[in-house]
């Protein structure tokens, strides 16, 4: 299981719209529903905001990885949000948000977990591919970019 195969071209969004937190989390619940017959946007959103009540995934640099488990999750699902305005995160720096990887596991799928994790932080912490993503003007290019960036953490 690689970060690239769950994260499909419809699953990289261009300039969408923030407000606040938990509007980002209920607009990826409602997009990913709607795109994932065995998953319901109200337990998603539920899940994903359990998740932030437990600390923020806001992990700084503008970054947050927004993340769950669910039991209607049969393999692991990714989307990657550029916000069209930064949202205030709660993030551990305390700077607003405007990139977001999202991920959502089965129930059980503990080490894919850790390891999906582990991957997009490692892309995500990175000062130089984080001004590439906002430097991006259209979602072709964002899913370019994002896929390079996956295929280059994944070679290590």
């Amino acid at each position: 299981m690689t970060l690239e195969t769950i994260l499909p071209p419809e699953r990289v969004l261009f300039d969408v719209p923030g407000g606040s937190k938990k509007r980002v989390l209920e607009f990826f619940s409602t997009f990913i529903a709607q795109n994932t017959p065995s998953l319901d946007s109200q337990e998603v959103f539920s899940r994903l905001i359990g998740r932030e009540r437990l600390g923020s995934t806001g992990i700084g640099n503008g970054v947050a990885i927004p993340h769950a488990r669910s039991p209607h999750c049969s393999a692991p699902i990714a989307g990657f949000l550029k916000l069209a305005e930064p949202v205030d995160f709660d993030a551990i720096d305390g700077d607003p948000v405007d990139l977001v990887f999202v991920l959502l596991v089965p129930e059980e799928a503990d080490d894919t977990h850790l390891t999906l994790l582990g991957q997009v932080a490692t892309i995500m912490n990175d000062a130089t591919t984080r001004a590439q993503f906002r430097k991006c003007e259209s979602q072709r290019e964002l899913l370019e970019l994002v896929t390079a960036r996956i295929r280059e953490q994944e070679k290590r």
